[in-house]
């Protein structure tokens, strides 16, 4: 049953149901350049004079890779244009989304996205054409498979080729990784044999369940970011990072009777189920336009979802498909992590694009309530080229030592930042690796942050030129 706007206001009326409450009891704030800081704390954790959040300050990598606090270190894992696949071929660029899986006899197994868009002709190290796992012969991205051994060797292999711009994606509760396609390409463009702009399944185990590859349509077609399941009621929820205009939180509900599991995606038909996009409002009742409207950490939307028309956008990007006043935009969504029952949903920077300047924001989605509540704030950096402060941020995961691990894409240098639930942040790692020159340095995003299955091992990528690093160290709860 939908949540109606007169439910949500007056349950907030009779409750109290935490609207807009800046520094709210579980908010995540950022800083120093949060909205809505109210002190100093989180400057203090950056400079490394507190040492009760976080793991003190980073230091200069001699290597010039990355940065990290006193007692961690680094592994590389993958280094494209120098490790090899299993077949021969050198390790793929643009390393983005990631996910963990327990392998066999105690490996990790990981699935790595390459975000690489365009035509294949126009990349060095594209994901191999496998035989039996490509979908166009004529894209240049896809996702491989890394096993990490007991005893540090690794194992490579393709999981899916000829898809295009793998950005993000998502973890399932039966273990497979969603690899989502974050354009609208469609066949002609580019040279592509096929449509474009699709969600695929990789079964990181079972290398027989990838062959074939099949997008999943009835998530619709459009510049897919992450995905993640609600184990318990089996929608999905999808993002989509686009602009002109900004871009759509979608939900999809599956047809009544259908059951997930391994391979299920596959056999839905194109038109499974129903494609539905957020329309938001306040606790006044009125409607919200776009999620940057919002400038209090706390800050809650109750949340409806409209049937998007025509999820294969035949005609019409599915974004364009709704009139002004039917749903709410948000600008850059990115990553998204099922924990603590819902979904942390990234809104990255927004400038001149939303109503409301911002660097970025992390929501998170209530099932059960039916609300978005605002989560992370970060004001606009002044000055991206300075260390201290964050933005962009991008891909996120639920840390199991509590709270959040965020990537950064924003502006100059690129971090790896926690969040704790007490409201302060912290850096963990910088990207030191500098692929501009030393008069006009400039670091690539970092991505596809996630943690090993026992928690031991945190997994992320530089993305250019495509490097995936395994740092470890003294991990600590956050309080």
């Amino acid at each position: 049953m939908s949540l109606t706007r007169r439910d949500f206001t007056r349950r907030s009326a009779a409750t109290g149901a935490g609207i807009a409450l800046a520094g709210s009891v579980g908010s995540l704030a950022t800083a120093p350049n949060a909205l809505a800081a109210t002190d100093d704390a989180s400057v203090e954790v950056l400079k490394g004079k507190d040492r009760g959040v976080g793991y003190g300050p980073l230091i200069d990598d001699p290597d010039g890779i990355l940065a990290l606090p006193e007692g961690f270190s680094y592994k590389v894992i993958t280094y494209s244009g120098k490790t090899k696949l299993e077949s021969g071929e050198f390790t793929p660029s643009n390393h983005d989304g990631t996910a963990t899986f327990a392998g066999p006899r105690g490996a990790t197994l990981l699935v790595n996205n390459h975000e690489l868009a365009g035509a294949r002709a126009d990349w060095p190290h594209p994901v191999p054409l496998t035989e039996g796992l490509v979908y166009d012969p004529m894209a240049a991205g896809g996702c491989t498979v890394v096993e990490v051994r007991r005893g540090g060797e690794v194992a490579e292999w393709v999981g899916i080729a000829g898809t295009a711009t793998n950005c993000a994606g998502g973890h399932t509760p039966w273990n497979t990784w969603l690899t989502c396609e974050e354009t609208e390409d469609k066949a002609g463009k580019n040279g592509f044999t096929k449509d474009h702009g699709y969600v695929f399944e990789v079964d990181p185990a079972d290398r027989r369940a990838n062959k074939a590859p099949k997008p999943i349509k009835a998530f619709g077609r459009y510049a897919h970011e992450a995905v993640v399941i609600d184990p318990k009621r089996g929608h999905a929820y999808l993002t989509e990072d686009a602009s002109g205009p900004n871009g759509l939180l979608y939900r999809w509900v599956p047809p009544k009777g259908f059951e997930h599991g391994r391979g299920k995606l596959r056999t839905l038909a194109d038109d499974a189920g129903v494609l539905q996009a957020t329309r938001c409002f306040d606790s006044g009742g009125r409607f919200v336009d776009d999620l940057s409207r919002a400038t209090k950490l706390g800050t809650t939307y109750g949340v409806d979802w409209v049937d998007v028309p025509d999820r294969d956008a035949k005609s019409v990007s599915t974004r364009k498909q709704f009139k002004d006043g039917e749903i709410t935009r948000a600008r850059k969504l990115e990553g998204m992590w099922w924990g603590d029952g819902g979904a942390y949903v990234v809104s990255s920077y927004a400038r001149e694009e939303s109503p409301v300047a911002h660097d970025g924001q992390v929501w998170f989605y209530d099932p059960k309530r039916r609300t978005l509540t605002l989560k992370v704030l970060l004001g606009v950096n002044p000055d991206p080229s300075k260390d201290g402060a964050f933005d962009g941020p991008d891909n996120i995961t639920v840390s199991p030592y509590g709270g959040l691990v965020i990537s950064e894409d924003g502006e100059g240098i690129q971090h790896l930042f926690g969040a704790t639930e007490q409201g302060r942040t912290y850096p963990i790692a910088r990207n030191d690796l500098n692929i501009g020159t030393e008069a006009e340095p400039e670091y690539s995003e970092m991505t596809g942050v996630t943690f090993s299955p026992d928690g031991s091992t945190l997994y992320a990528n530089i993305q250019n030129p495509g490097i995936m690093l395994a740092i470890e160290g003294p991990w600590k709860r956050q309080r």
